[in-house]
């Protein structure tokens, strides 16, 4: 049988990684992430410690620092979670796994830990980045507008290349 309308272009899911404000990429106080020098995504200033997952996918690596890790998605993306701005200063003193890497996750699933207020003593700010390090595979990245959001909501479908 044919297909009328060829393949369906593959979609992933993205959802706040944490509860707080919801904010473009671009606005994060980092050149390297702003500049979108890593690549596409969004970032949250929250108000809580756990941090979720923003994708399903498997944890292919947690940084020693513990301040990043990195999930790929069943279509193959790259999601780098980074907790923190400059956190990498801090050799894992804020941030506790709650997965290990090789570790299916989904959505929404709870990843880790980090300490707000030991981050803020620390001078560093908070804000979980979440960046596509492959952006290249997409097609169509959703508009991020500042508002208030909370953990497990949907931020957006970023559409991928057929």
């Amino acid at each position: 049988m044919f297909k009328l309308f060829g393949k369906k272009t593959p979609t992933e899911v993205f959802v706040a990684p944490v509860t707080g404000q919801l904010i473009p990429i671009e606005k994060v106080d980092d050149e390297v992430f702003s500049q979108k020098i890593m690549g596409e995504g969004f970032a949250v200033v929250p108000t809580e410690n756990q941090i979720y997952s923003p994708v399903a996918g498997t944890v292919k690596s947690i940084f020693p620092t513990k301040h990043a890790l990195g999930i790929t998605t069943k279509n193959g993306l790259e999601v780098l979670v980074h907790m923190g701005l400059d956190t990498v200063e801090l050799e894992g003193k804020a941030f506790s796994e709650l997965v290990e890497e090789g570790d299916q996750v989904e959505a929404g699933q709870p990843l880790m830990q980090m300490d707000l207020d030991t981050v803020k003593q620390m001078g560093k700010p908070t804000t979980i980045v979440i960046v596509i390090t492959d952006s290249d595979k997409l097609q169509d990245i959703p508009t991020i507008t500042e508002k208030e959001i909370t953990h497990g909501d949907q931020v957006g479908q970023f559409s991928l290349h057929k």
